[in-house]
């Protein structure tokens, strides 16, 4: 077989990931790191573009063939289990009338098992991508306390997000 049709499958998988995310103490960024490394193991033909939410506009939502968003649980305004201040004022002040038309939308929530709404950025972002008319191709990833050493976790997750961002008809 010749260079060139040995690249075609290549080509045909080539897909476009946009990660967008909200860190302030690195946690987030750490996990969504840890995802690209992974990724990039398992699936060389892929893009992978990150944007920062507090960078992001409501069109960066539908860059991309696949959206990744990710966010640490807050306790902002005395209440708990609340999004990263920055993903909160994207998804619900400047985004806040996006249609995501069916787009494949994956999220990754961080919390800590002290309180009690533990991880709920998780829900906040699978509610977001929902009532914006996304669809969640795989269940939420959670990232309980520390996200170091747990890796693992993430390139586990990272290979069913792999499997099921693949488009109908694919081998």
């Amino acid at each position: 077989m010749n260079n060139a049709a040995k690249a075609i499958p290549q080509f045909i998988q080539r897909r476009v990931l946009h990660i967008v995310f909200a860190s302030t103490s690195g946690h987030t960024e750490y996990v969504v790191d840890a995802l690209i490394d992974s990724l990039k193991s398992i699936t060389p033909g892929w893009e992978i573009k990150e944007t920062m939410a507090e960078k992001a506009q409501p069109q960066d939502l539908l860059s991309g063939d696949v959206l990744l968003l990710a966010s640490s649980t807050w306790n902002t305004g005395g209440i708990e289990g609340q999004l990263n201040p920055h993903m909160w004022v994207l998804l619900h002040d400047k985004a806040k009338t996006l249609d995501l038309a069916g787009k494949p939308c994956a999220c990754i929530g961080l919390g800590d098992h002290r309180y009690f709404y533990t991880a709920r950025a998780a829900d906040h972002l699978q509610h977001y991508v929902k009532a914006h008319h996304g669809r969640l191709i795989v269940p939420t990833l959670k990232i309980i306390d520390e996200p170091y050493g747990q890796e693992e976790a993430v390139r586990v997750w990272g290979k069913q997000f792999v499997d099921a961002s693949k488009p109908a008809g694919w081998c």
